[in-house]
């Protein structure tokens, strides 16, 4: 039996992800904490399953309940955002926090408020980096930094939600969940 949490939890899970079930590459493995160890959660192997780093990083420091509604709202159908061409899990998320107010500063947070007014403005989302850039600082009311708003592009970049050329922007964000 493997000693190191990761391998051990990809052999007990035969090598697949614990979410979606895919074929999971030890590269591309992450631990992801059932219960967040910033809510208390332990690092035993009941609190511990292996999932691909996307869906980690999305699932970020959310409640257990919160990451069972973004799996629920797949409707059997979960897409994980590791998987080429598929729907981005990240709009589930938003879905799930939609509810909750809009005080939260976490990475992960603003990115799903970003998606969500983005997927709002429909065809009139804006096509330059400038006007993108000015668009998140009024979401969050002028209290980003320049830095903390080209992080968050980049950070859209990174998972593939936009494109970047030149000064343009291109958006490929997942369909909104109803």
């Amino acid at each position: 039996m493997p000693t190191k949490p990761l391998n051990r939890l990809m052999f007990t899970q035969g090598g697949l992800c614990f979410f979606c079930r895919a074929p999971l590459r030890p590269t591309e493995a992450s631990v992801e904490h059932l219960v967040a160890s910033a809510n208390g959660g332990s690092n035993g192997d009941d609190n511990c399953v292996a999932c691909c780093k996307a869906l980690n990083a999305l699932f970020g420091s959310m409640s257990l309940k919160e990451k069972i509604q973004l799996v629920l709202n797949q409707k059997g159908h979960f897409k994980c955002p590791n998987k080429a061409g598929a729907a981005k899990a990240v709009v589930t998320a938003a879905v799930v926090r939609a509810s909750r107010p809009h005080t939260s500063g976490s990475l992960s947070e603003k990115i799903v408020r970003i998606i969500a007014d983005l997927q709002k403005r429909g065809s009139a989302k804006p096509r330059s980096l400038k006007t993108l850039s000015s668009t998140i600082a009024a979401l969050f009311q002028k209290r980003l930094s320049e830095q903390e708003i080209a992080s968050l592009i980049g950070r859209l970049r990174a998972e593939g939600l936009i494109e970047v050329a030149g000064a343009k922007v291109s958006y490929d964000l997942p369909p909104t969940v109803g």
